[in-house]
Formats: structure tokens, C-alpha cells, sequence
């Protein structure tokens, strides 16, 4: 039965994103030569996925929707029990072609618009990656499943906005856009942990049912971490200000993240947790409240832009304030019919906007006169409310501070309790370490370096394995095991250095906790 095989529809946008990393590693995709084989292949996978998407809402169309698809156990562990699920309701299957074809769309324009790129892989591979979790998000039966795409999603933004990597004003926007969105997937484990406590499953179905019998208190708690994982992934106030930042990367990863996908992602939770969302009014009138207020933000700040790419973005941000708005009222059809058009809508305008630009011949158009009388009001729709400034002080700062606490402590306490010596630099990994190590006399640990009885002794034993090593094990081995034993030990400390940069860091940290999920 063709619905046993929604899984597929997520699974081939990574199975091309594994196939274009293969190829890169394996140096036969890379460089202009290997961008025709890389968009086959993602263009192969977007178009299995949209016809795929397609056949199972003609199917749904014919038959009825199929309502909860369960293919297996994920987890189990006590009273916990997640299963490998999917929702093939009015819902999943409405949305899942408008998604798929979006993409299809916006990967054949990456095409032409990335040639030549020095990251055209890299953006393909990611485009891939994101596609492949945004579809997961709209099918995914459980709050859990739908988490693992929400973070995907998160994760390949933060690299795509990053894509200038040479460029430290997208490499810094990227960080910030990252630890913003951190808080909202914090609201999200809230709900999730909550749904398990309260309504004992995190099945959207089951949700939706033992919801509806929660007083008014239990639902709005239960309800308030979603709300505030979908504010943040909207770009809804108080947490706007990201979304500015997001347009350092190329205008297709533009398009398809913050013109009319990702950005719509709280908007589709929202209307997947309906059912709850009603049993908690004053949550509602809050959600209502935000919304009108994104409105005003996106509408009084995009009158005073002066380039199409921001005009767009606050244009998004005001159409999708009015999408949470139509949710707050209770008006959820209204919201997804919105958010089908204006998504459609707002990709075409996004990837149009290059060629717009070279056939416009006139300046700007200025601010309407109204505004521009009003000068405080001009002033702030200039400064953008000065959120950005107030995000710095509320998230940056902070963030900033504890990673320097953190780090205070560990060369302050930490090695000074293991006895090990401290030295001016900060050391972030191994390779760096033995490069201090190879530099200083003595050996490759000094022991008078070494404080306290712990750090002696650990300094002597370090000498005694290193002298044990390098006379008896390796060279009985001959030279050739030395010298084996040396490009090993540098094909693994470059790719040491690899995951050490952020990129690689986050996405392998990413992956990880998709595993352990």
C-alpha cells in the first residue's frame, strides 16, 4: 500500500544528501565538473519526493486520508513508548506536496543561480538536508519524530547562513540566528517532556484526544512550551529580531528557509496541536496578541527598506504575524490556507527578485509621507524597534559570558585540581595540546610544569608510556610501522581539526542526538 511508504519521502532527500557528501569525500563530485552529477542527483530526489507527495494526496483525495501510520517501535523504556509513526491527515497531506514542490523548485533554480560557486555542493547537500526535515515536520506522527526534523532544519539554516564562511559578518549572524532558535527547541523538549508526564504519549493523535480533557491550567502548561518553540521558529515577537540576520546566505537557502518553509514551521505545530490550543483560551488570546504585534513590526519596518531582499523578509514576517493571529481566533483552516498560498507566493518572489533587480532602472521608492512626518516613528521602523540591540543584551551577552565563566573555570579549577599545568593560550583540542607539548623541553611533558602530587604522578606516567611506545613497540615494528604509524596519526588529526570547527561540530552533535533520539 503505497501509504507504507511515506517514510520514503523524507528518506531520499538524505539518501542524496549522503550520496553528494560521499562524492565530495571521495573527490569525484567536487569542483565545477561535479556540479551536473550533484543537481541529478538532489533534482532526482526532489522529484521522487514531490510525485511520491502527489500520489499519496490523489490517494487521500479517492480514498480518505489514512489518518496515523505506524511502521515500528523507535524507543521503549517504562511507561515511555515511541513509536515510528506518521500522520497522514488533512494536514500532512495537504501541505507535504506544497513542501516537496517548493523544493523541487527552488533546487532546479539553485542550479543556474549556484554555477561556479565554490560551495556548490556544500549548498546542494545542505538544500537536500532541509528538505528532507521540513517534510518530516509536516508528516511525523509524534512530537519526538517531528523534533528530530526541527532541529535538522535548524542546523542546515545555521550552516546555509554561515555559507560565506570567509565573511565574518554571516559567520556571526549564523551564531546568533543558532542561539536565538535555541531557546524556542527548549520550549519544544518542555512540551515534549510534558506531553509524556501529563497525557502520557507524544502521539499527535493521542495529544489531541487526552487534550481535550485537560482542565484549563494542565492544557495551557502543556501547550506553552510548543507556543514558545513555534514563536521563535516563526520569528514572531519577542523573538523577531533573528530573522533580519538570516539573509547572509545565497537568495535560493533565502527563499526556501524564510520566505516560505521554515518560517512557516510554528504556524504548522500550531495547527497540529489545535485540539490542545483550544482548551487553553488565555494562551490563545496571547498567540492572537503576538501575532497582531509581529504585524505591526514586519509592516512599520519593511516601509522604510531599501533593498528587496529585506522588503520580502519583513513582508513574510507580517503576513506570517496574521497566520498566528487566524490561530488565535481559532480560525486554523484560514491560517493553513494562508499558509499553503502565501508560500507559494512568496518563493516565486524570492527567487524572481535577482533578475527584478536588473531590469529596475529607479531609485527606491521613499517612505510614504505619512511616515516620514512622523519622525520617532520613522526612527524606530528604521532601527527596527531596536530589538536587535535588545536580543544582544537579553541572548548574546549572556551567552557570552557563561562561555568565558566556563572556560575560566576549567583552566581555573579544573586543571589546576588534575594537577595539570595551565598555560596563556586556550587549548581546544588534542592536536593543539601535543603542538605545546612538542614545543616545550624535556620531553613531551615537562613534570616540573606539573603541580600537586596528582599532576606529578600523571606527568610520570604520560613520559613512561611515551618512552615504552616509541622504544619498544614501534620501532621493533621497523621503520615503515614509524612511519605508517605517522601518516596515521596525520590523516587523524586532520580530521580532528575538521570537527573541531563549528560547522562539522554542530552537525555531528546534531546527528548524534537524532541517533540517541
Amino acid at each position: 500500500m503505497i501509504e507504507q511508504s511515506v517514510w520514503l519521502v523524507p528518506f531520499v532527500y538524505w539518501l542524496a544528501a549522503a550520496f553528494i557528501a560521499l562524492g565530495y569525500i571521495l573527490n569525484f563530485n567536487r569542483g565545477e565538473a561535479g556540479e551536473q552529477l550533484t543537481a541529478h542527483i538532489a533534482l532526482s530526489a526532489a522529484a521522487i519526493a514531490f510525485l511520491l507527495s502527489l500520489a499519496l494526496a490523489i490517494m487521500g483525495l479517492w480514498q480518505g486520508p489514512p489518518g496515523q501510520i505506524i511502521l515500528g517501535e523507535w524507543f521503549s523504556s517504562g511507561m515511555i513508548e515511541l513509536s515510528i509513526s506518521f500522520s497522514l491527515d488533512v494536514i500532512g497531506l495537504s501541505l507535504l506536496p506544497v513542501i516537496t514542490l517548493i523544493a523541487l523548485l527552488t533546487l532546479r533554480f539553485s542550479v543556474n543561480y549556484l554555477h561556479r560557486e565554490a560551495g556548490f555542493q556544500r549548498a546542494f547537500l545542505l538544500l537536500s538536508l532541509f528538505s528532507g526535515a521540513m517534510s518530516l515536520i509536516v508528516i511525523a506522527g509524534n512530537a519526538v519524530l517531528a523534533f528530530v526534523g526541527w532541529e535538522i532544519a535548524g542546523v542546515t539554516s545555521y550552516l546555509l547562513i554561515g555559507y560565506a564562511i570567509e565573511r565574518t559578518t554571516a559567520t556571526r549572524n549564523a551564531v546568533r540566528v543558532f542561539v536565538t532558535n535555541r531557546i524556542g527547541d527548549a520550549g519544544f523538549i518542555l512540551g515534549i517532556a510534558l506531553s509524556l508526564y501529563w497525557l502520557g504519549s507524544v502521539e499527535w493523535p493521542e495529544i489531541a484526544r487526552h487534550g481535550s480533557e485537560l482542565e484549563t491550567l494542565a492544557a495551557g502548561v502543556v501547550i506553552m512550551g510548543f507556543v514558545i518553540a513555534a514563536l521563535a521558529k516563526s520569528a514572531q515577537i519577542p523573538f523577531s529580531p533573528w530573522i533580519s540576520r538570516a539573509l547572509e546566505g545565497p537568495t535560493p537557502t533565502s527563499a526556501i528557509f524564510y520566505g516560505s518553509l521554515m518560517v512557516h514551521a510554528g504556524v504548522i505545530l500550531m495547527i497540529r496541536l489545535a485540539p490542545l490550543l483550544q482548551q487553553a483560551p488565555a494562551i490563545m488570546v496571547i498567540i492572537a496578541l503576538l501575532g497582531l504585534l509581529t504585524v505591526a513590526y514586519g509592516w512599520l519596518s519593511g516601509l522604510s527598506q531599501t533593498d528587496i531582499k529585506s522588503s520580502l523578509m519583513f513582508a513574510t514576517t507580517t503576513q506570517v504575524g496574521w497566520m498566528f493571529f487566524w490561530c488565535g481566533m481559532g480560525w486554523f483552516t484560514l491560517a493553513a490556507w494562508h499558509l499553503a498560498l502565501h508560500a507559494i507566493w512568496r518563493v516565486f518572489q524570492f527567487l524572481a527578485s535577482p533578475g527584478l533587480v536588473n531590469q529596475i532602472d529607479k531609485p527606491t521608492p521613499a517612505v510614504p509621507e505619512w511616515l516620514s512626518r512622523q519622525r520617532w516613528l520613522h526612527r524606530a521602523s528604521l532601527q527596527r524597534f531596536w530589538l536587535d540591540p535588545l536580543a544582544d543584551v537579553l541572548l548574546v551577552r549572556p551567552t557570552n559570558s557563561l562561555a568565558k565563566d566556563v572556560q575560566y573555570f576549567d583552566e581555573q579549577v579544573v586543571t589546576r585540581l588534575v594537577g595539570l599545568p595551565i598555560y596563556s593560550r586556550s587549548v581546544s583540542s588534542l592536536s593543539q595540546w601535543e603542538a605545546i607539548q612538542q614545543q616545550k623541553p624535556g620531553g613531551p611533558v615537562d613534570v616540573n610544569q606539573a603541580t600537586g602530587v596528582a599532576g606529578r604522578l600523571m606527568a610520570w606516567l604520560a613520559n613512561l608510556l611515551y618512552w615504552f611506545e616509541s622504544h619498544l613497540v614501534l620501532r621493533e615494528g621497523g621503520a615503515s610501522l614509524w612511519d605508517s604509524m605517522r601518516r596515521i596519526g596525520t590523516l587523524v588529526e586532520r580530521v580532528e581539526q575538521l570537527l573541531t570547527e563549528p560547522r562539522y561540530l554542530i552537525l555531528l552533535v546534531m546527528a548524534t542526538f537524532a541517533v540517541i533520539l
